[in-house]
């Protein structure tokens, strides 16, 4: 069984920056595709950025591109989500998850994503 266990996040002002951990277990995370979603109140989950199971390939929400980047450290079975800039419309709960569909390409659709975590909450003040 898949487990995500996300740490990070809290509370910074407009400009700083914030990193995100999910540390998996019960599953390795070269073998997984994994992601980072968001939601803010009043509004669906969304996008932030994928990662294949590989590493070699991601994809991002268009409203953090060059801005957020995740990653993977097989070594630590953990994924990272590096967030710079950031802007008051970023604030929502941030949350891991994982795919265990073995892909090549990065997985965009949500509801591909079968194990979550629990979600921290990222504050931005302008």
């Amino acid at each position: 069984q898949v487990q995500l266990v996300q740490s990070g996040g809290g509370l910074v002002q407009a400009g700083g920056s914030l990193r995100l951990s999910c540390t998996i277990s019960g599953h390795t995370v070269s073998s997984l595709s994994m992601g980072w979603f968001r939601q803010a109140p009043g509004k669906e989950r969304e996008i932030v950025g994928v990662i294949t199971y590989s590493g070699d390939s991601t994809r991002y929400g268009d409203s953090v591109k060059g801005r957020f980047t995740i990653s993977s450290d097989s070594a630590k079975n953990t994924v990272y989500l590096q967030m710079n800039t950031l802007k008051p419309e970023d604030t929502a709960v941030y949350y891991c998850a994982a795919s265990t569909l073995y892909s090549a390409s990065v997985i965009t659709n949500i509801h591909l994503y079968r194990h979550w975590g629990p979600g921290t909450q990222v504050t931005v003040s302008s």
